[in-house]
């Protein structure tokens, strides 16, 4: 039976503002894929990012441009060869995930995770401000466990003892979001370990992280920007201690699955982290963030309004997802 695939550009307005070291945003901008065949339908939702170059219809014209082969039947494995990584082949192939687990009965869970699956602590990101205002920040979820902190400006000293100051019993993350330089980064690194940070993500500007090989790493380092696929971890072994898979990065979770193997193979720590997006977006990357070092899946936290159903958030706890939602 023939497959119909529509695609549909959608905005979920951002809780106040998100703001990073390259920007701010005031809603989360996202495409759903959605492929049906025999009365059952699977979706999937990527999340285009400006700093690999994607955009809004560029995302969309190259999903659309897989229509034919989608239609005719083209399975997850042909679509790794079709596609690039990115947020396009995301949606395609999370969507093929939904679909098979719709068609078949058999949940996606049963699939990728061998053990029963058990909620997970998110960290909760809070927008890079003012020192102060990111206490205000911290102030507010001090209760939480786990911080993740956006910094990556000139003042990052200042922003770290703030936030470290107003949540003092919280886990903390930093993510400069390649904002260091080679000239601060130790003196960051240092100071960064006297608070008792837990790890610290993507320091400085992919490809130009060369110095983290030959300084010491009181803290645990991961890598983001420079981690998209597989084949990217082996020169990344001596300069980062943990990397941080995404859905939208890796190109889906068919090539996520096989970035968590070699990275644990490679003796990397494993975080599964997320853009900001709706609960359909997260939904597969609970899955795949099973049994992971750290996990960052607070997007429908950052959100005014989610989908229904979407995933169901205590406190910091997130559920894995209802099969009506995904999988």
């Amino acid at each position: 039976m023939a497959r119909v695939i529509s695609v549909e550009a959608e905005r979920f307005p951002i809780a106040g503002t998100f703001t990073i070291s390259r920007g701010s945003k005031t809603e989360a901008e996202v495409i759903t894929c959605t492929i049906s065949q025999g009365g059952h339908s699977g979706r999937g939702e990527c999340v285009p990012y400006t700093r690999y170059g994607e955009t809004m219809e560029g995302v969309r014209d190259a999903i659309e441009a897989m229509r034919d082969r989608i239609v005719s039947g083209m399975d997850r494995t042909a679509l790794l060869d079709a596609m690039p990584a990115g947020a396009g082949r995301n949606a395609i192939d999370c969507a093929l995930w939904d679909l098979e687990a719709k068609i078949s009965g058999n949940p996606v869970a049963n699939a990728i995770w061998p053990a029963p699956l058990h909620q997970l602590e998110t960290a909760y990101t809070l927008s890079l401000g003012e020192p102060e205002a990111m206490a205000a920040q911290a102030r507010a979820n001090a209760g939480r466990p786990l911080l993740k902190v956006k910094i990556g400006g000139d003042n990052d000293i200042a922003r770290i003892r703030a936030v470290r100051q107003a949540a003092p019993e919280s886990r903390l993350i930093l993510d400069a979001n390649e904002g260091w330089t080679d000239d601060n980064i130790v003196a960051n690194f240092a100071f960064a370990a006297e608070q008792d940070i837990a790890l610290i993500e993507q320091p400085l500007p992919a490809g130009r992280d060369g110095i983290l090989r030959h300084i010491a790493h009181p803290v645990p380092v991961c890598a983001d920007e420079s981690v998209h696929e597989a084949r990217n971890l082996e020169a990344l072994v001596g300069l980062y201690d943990a990397v941080n898979i995404k859905l939208d990065k890796s190109g889906g979770l068919t090539a996520a699955l096989t970035l968590r193997d070699r990275a644990r193979e490679l003796g990397f720590g494993v975080m599964v982290g997320c853009m900001v997006g709706t609960s359909l977006a997260m939904a597969p990357a609970v899955l795949l963030a099973q049994g992971a070092d750290f996990v960052d899946l607070d997007g429908p936290l950052l959100l005014a309004r989610d989908r229904v159903p979407g995933l169901v958030y205590q406190g910091s706890l997130v559920s894995p997802p209802d099969r009506a939602l995904w999988g």
